[in-house]
């Protein structure tokens, strides 16, 4: 089976046409023929299928590779009171396969990051859970955390603190709206750590965050009114205006994003208060005013920009 990939280059040509072949086990530069690596693992099944049925009826043998357990899930597990063949093991053997059990539980966490993996991958686990994130995100955030362990950033800070920043850093990094308040409300740690927690961590580790788009909150923040389609179109339409006219940069996001709701709301005759659209956006009622009358003063100068 032949696989393409292009997240790496060729050493001598810096070509990313590279080709995986499983069956020979080697990594090959398609342009030059170069064999980058001869001991490439298929990471894949064992097992083919040929239906959906078939697939799903079956499973893998174990749990596979993964940044989200603090050993990547390739541990040694020590199981079981039977021998290969299915026989019983006598007393003597059981209790040397506790004594090896006992010895390599220990041997796990002798180490100081072993230990600090252990907590931290549990505290994930948690609040992904909490927030519904998908196994993208968790991933993504399980090797940003594992980064700054490996720069050595979590020496003398809170763990807790380092795993919220993680998670709202991968979120930011996908594209997925979820504000700070919200992944913080799900965390053992105060607000103020965590935004301070993020920004040493974006700072040291050197990552580059995108800009947030407003247009990707108009439907959580819809969806919290309960507003009607049209409405939520007609606030999109706003927010398409003011990037034409290049009203929203410097601006927050969300802030944007809940003028133009209630903006929409006001045309659109759907009566909504001023505090209940900022608190489902996750903002204050100063912030969309704000906001809002920076909007109407940017479309009321629309005609003299054009004609300039």
């Amino acid at each position: 089976m032949v696989d393409n990939t292009y997240e790496k280059k060729c050493s001598r040509c810096q070509s990313t046409n590279l080709v995986n072949d499983y069956e020979a086990g080697e990594e090959i530069c398609a342009n030059c023929g170069l064999v980058l690596s001869d001991d490439h693992i298929d990471t894949g099944p064992e097992w083919r299928a040929f239906t959906i049925s078939e697939k799903d009826s079956r499973s893998r043998t174990g749990l596979g590779t993964s940044y989200t357990l603090y050993d990547k899930g390739l541990s040694t597990v020590f199981t079981g009171f039977r021998d290969a063949s299915g026989k019983k093991l006598d007393n003597k053997t059981i209790m040397k396969m506790d004594r090896l059990r006992r010895y390599d539980n220990r041997s796990k966490f002798d180490e100081t990051w072993r230990r600090n993996l252990s907590i931290a991958m549990a505290e994930l686990d948690r609040m992904s859970a909490s927030l519904h994130l998908p196994k993208n995100i968790k991933e993504q955030s399980a090797l940003i955390y594992r980064k700054a362990l490996k720069q050595d950033l979590i020496r003398g800070r809170s763990i807790d603190a380092f795993v919220a920043a993680s998670i709202y850093a991968a979120c930011r990094k996908a594209g997925i709206p979820r504000p700070l308040k919200e992944i913080t409300a799900a965390s053992t740690r105060e607000h103020s750590e965590v935004a301070r927690t993020y920004r040493l961590l974006i700072r040291e580790m050197k990552i580059k965050m995108p800009i947030d788009d407003p247009l990707k909150f108009i439907p959580r923040i819809a969806s919290k009114l309960r507003l009607k389609g049209e409405t939520e179109i007609r606030a999109i339409e706003i927010l398409r205006r003011a990037k034409r006219l290049q009203g929203l940069s410097g601006k927050d996001p969300r802030g944007i994003a809940a003028a133009a709701l209630y903006k929409a709301c006001i045309e659109k005759n759907e009566k909504r208060i001023q505090k209940a659209v900022a608190e489902a956006a996750g903002t204050t009622e100063v912030t969309l005013r704000n906001r809002l009358r920076g909007l109407e003063t940017l479309f009321s100068q629309a005609p003299i920009i054009a004609d300039d």
